[in-house]
């Protein structure tokens, strides 16, 4: 059985390990953080503070987007997008990796205490009862301070996050 996790593109295009895993992963991916990334791409302010992993960082945001409107791919994601919280078909990166789109609809649930891509990663979380995986610092004190009810990994613990075996609603551990 796969390792799932919910995660942002970006973090996908920024982290070249997450694409070589050791055993089969999927990531769940809010629909919201694939639009992030063209404002990336195209933005004068950098992803990544040295100039040459910022250069490198935005071409593969680029290949990501490139990924995405790929005819047969950018079809799977229009059926994601036809419903809330629906998912697109499997679309495959390598024989470990793969990706699902989920069209998460950001509620206000969490009001002003986190923005809405942090409302979508947890809610997807929460619904689709997997950890989230992230780098953003200041988005996993939120998660503690505010006691939600999520299991989140820092992208610098993803070896353990793959081996840990993460108990699901139903009694199974995925």
């Amino acid at each position: 059985m796969s390792r799932r996790f919910v995660i942002e593109a970006v973090m996908i295009a920024t982290y070249g390990q997450l694409l070589l895993p050791k055993r089969p992963v999927e990531y769940r991916i809010p629909y919201s953080t694939i639009m992030e990334l063209y404002d990336m791409k195209d933005s004068p302010e950098p992803i990544m503070p040295e100039p040459d992993d910022d250069k490198h960082v935005k071409e593969k945001v680029g290949e990501m987007i490139a990924y995405f409107e790929d005819p047969f791919n950018k079809k799977k994601l229009e059926r994601a997008l036809l419903a809330p919280w629906r998912e697109s078909p499997p679309l495959p990166i390598n024989e470990n990796v793969t990706l699902v789109v989920v069209n998460a609809v950001e509620n206000m649930q969490y009001g002003e205490m986190l923005d809405p891509i942090e409302t979508e990663l947890i809610l997807a979380s929460l619904r689709l009862q997997c950890p989230i995986l992230t780098d953003q610092i200041e988005f996993q004190d939120k998660v503690v301070q505010n006691s939600i009810p999520v299991i989140l990994y820092d992208i610098d613990d993803y070896e353990f996050a793959l081996e840990e075996d993460v108990p699901t609603s139903d009694g199974y551990s995925q």
